[in-house]
């Protein structure tokens, strides 16, 4: 059994409220809760946290990080949307000795989904008459298009598939590239839905992962919680399965 922890949740929205109710059922405590709204005086109590959670908006995850940073506590991050600073906090991470796990998504069986995704990829390499696309499906609140997960797909399929240069919006798809084109949709209610398809003149494969709550991502957040304490350094997902 893991350590009993005591956490700070970085956002206290749905996904906040989830993790804390996940928290509570898997022994663990919740020291702080902050929100857009919160003082200094909630961050004091951020301090006392063996770890953090933050799950807030892509705007504000960078700053979060880094106050989580000052506060010597480590912290995982479900936010996405913010990676175009990653290099920098990877940079400040490792030169301050602090600890970061960071995942575009924390379903252990998204995780899987990358995995497969890899393996298919690497199979279709020397198959050119098989194109290949990504659909992502998420709620409307959903800030970032296309999700970091897509993203994480379409950077899995390119590892494999040399045909595959970069990936592109498909509003903003040009006929003729070898770009990878991801679709993005927003629905009310879609905790996420990630689709590849590989298509030829006489058939499709595909491969989907369909979430039915967020449950899911709020269990691998904890988890990834648990086995991050009393590390020091910048983590993913994959350290944390083993891939």
């Amino acid at each position: 059994m893991a350590k009993q922890l005591k956490i700070a949740l970085v956002g206290y929205g749905k996904m906040g409220k989830l993790i804390e109710q996940i928290a509570l059922k898997r022994g663990h405590s919740i020291v702080a809760r902050i929100d857009a709204d919160s003082s200094g005086a909630d961050w004091e109590q951020a301090e006392k946290a063996d770890v953090a959670i933050e799950f807030t908006m892509p705007k504000a995850a960078v700053a979060n990080i880094k106050k989580c940073f000052d506060l010597d506590v480590p912290v995982v991050v479900g936010t996405t949307g913010w990676y175009d600073h990653m290099a920098e906090i990877r940079t400040l991470c490792l030169s301050g000795n602090k600890a970061l796990l960071t995942a575009t998504n924390f379903s252990i069986g998204v995780n899987l989904f990358f995995h497969i995704n890899k393996i298919l990829a690497q199979a279709m390499e020397n198959l050119p008459e098989y194109d290949v696309e990504v659909e992502e499906i998420h709620h409307t609140q959903k800030l970032d298009a296309p999700s970091g997960t897509a993203i994480t797909i379409a950077e899995g399929i390119m590892a494999g598939l040399s045909r595959k240069s970069g990936w592109v919006l498909r509003e903003n798809a040009k006929q003729g590239t070898d770009e990878l084109v991801i679709t993005a949709k927003r629905v009310d209610d879609v905790p996420g839905t990630h689709k590849v398809t590989y298509s030829s003149e006489i058939d499709d494969i595909e491969i989907k992962h369909t979430a039915h709550s967020r449950s899911g991502f709020a269990v691998g957040a904890i988890v990834a919680a648990e086995w991050l304490h009393g590390k020091k350094g910048c983590y993913t997902m994959n350290d944390l399965i083993g891939f």
